[in-house]
């Protein structure tokens, strides 16, 4: 299923949401993804100021990944060579 985020808060819902339909504890999942249940508890409120590398540690632990929908113009920049700074 695709489901468009657009706030911290959109991707907390699915975070708790796929927490709860595995059926586990908050405190449990946490402990099981090497996160403190304080973090996890931000994730799922939807708190704007998480560190990258630890959500994506919690996506991971639960299942979720994450696809990014970009135009095409967007694509090509991705997978032509850097030129360095200054590039356009």
């Amino acid at each position: 299923m695709h489901i468009p985020i657009e706030s911290a808060s959109a991707l907390g819902k699915v975070v708790r949401a796929s927490r709860r339909a595995q059926k586990i504890r908050q405190d449990d999942a946490a402990g099981s993804i090497g996160v403190s249940e304080n973090f996890l508890g931000k994730i799922e409120r939807g708190n704007n100021s998480v560190q990258w590398g630890k959500l994506f540690q919690v996506l991971e632990g639960l299942g979720v990944r994450v696809i990014v929908d970009v135009p095409d113009s967007v694509a090509t920049y991705l997978t032509a060579p850097s030129s360095g700074p200054g590039e356009p």
